[in-house]
């Protein structure tokens, strides 16, 4: 849909997908293919290698200059993917507390190397639960974050968010949601992994650490990709790694739904619905 819409109001894509940012990272992220980036210009993907640092606030800045370079040639921008808070960043911006303290932050990358981001997200559990039971225990940079907020300023970095609010609205935006049953999405998931298996991801990963990228790399520990790690390394049966890839992979699905069913601003079509899509974007835009 959104290829077909974006070529039809002569547009352009920004990929808002935070695994689809890193090169060499292609089948596993299901990146757009070569013919579909031909057929409309993408942005914000294969921007940064998978061992560099990079957040929604990076995500943000980035793509508002995609928009305002396109908003100045006249080009539609059309902004899609399925990561929630990058796309909620980039509509209403994100909260920057304070420079961080440096010093801190590189006793705790030290204390992270050393003992291990697990040991430093149980330290976060007990200071600020909420923001813990939001980062996974193995993204070492959002950890190291939030606990330097904390130390910093004896704030938790919950409360900095809650206060934020995301009360700017940046853009007029108009936002359209793929609803499809739940059944025949867990069915498409199921196969869309067992394609991407067959399509060489196994290589793809293994091509990644031969490369000399960390298991522990944020990037690393994404779905299917922490799974193939664990079967390269004899950590886990094929059988038992293709059943954790597609549960994982369902489980991230639902976790989205929940999150763009609480967004009353998007507008739900089914992915057939391309007339009903172009019917709307073109009311949008006179309006």
């Amino acid at each position: 849909m959104a290829i077909k819409t974006a070529k039809l109001f002569s547009g352009e894509i920004i990929s808002a997908d935070s695994m689809q940012i890193y090169r060499y990272m292609n089948i596993g992220t299901a990146k757009p293919t070569l013919a579909e980036q031909t057929a409309v210009f993408h942005h914000m993907i294969d921007i940064i290698d998978p061992d560099e640092q990079f957040d929604a606030a990076d995500f943000a800045a980035k793509a508002r200059n995609v928009i305002a370079e396109l908003c100045e040639k006249d080009i539609l921008p059309f902004v899609v993917g399925g990561t929630g808070f990058y796309i909620k960043a980039l509509q209403h911006g994100l909260f920057r507390a304070r420079p961080a303290d440096q010093k801190i932050l590189i006793r705790l990358k030290e204390e992270a190397i050393k003992f291990g981001s697990s040991a430093l997200h149980s330290r976060l559990e007990e200071i600020d639960s909420d923001a813990a039971h939001k980062i996974h225990c193995n993204d070492t940079f959002r950890i190291v974050r939030a606990l330097e907020t904390f130390e910093s300023t004896g704030k938790k970095i919950s409360e900095y968010q809650k206060e934020h609010n995301f009360g700017d609205n940046l853009f007029d935006v108009l936002k359209i949601g793929l609803a499809v049953d739940r059944n025949r999405l867990y069915e498409r998931i199921n196969k869309r992994v067992d394609l991407m298996l067959e399509s060489g991801f196994a290589d793809e990963v293994k091509n990644l650490l031969e490369k000399g990228y960390n298991k522990n790399l944020k990037a690393m520990q994404s779905i299917g990709y922490r799974h193939l790690v664990e079967f390269i390394k004899g950590q886990s049966s094929w059988e038992k790694t293709v059943r954790l890839f597609k549960r994982d992979t369902r489980r991230y699905a639902k976790r989205q739904l929940t999150w763009f069913n609480a967004d009353p601003e998007i507008i739900w079509l089914d992915p057939a619905e391309i007339d009903q899509a172009t019917k709307l974007i073109k009311k949008f835009i006179v309006v």
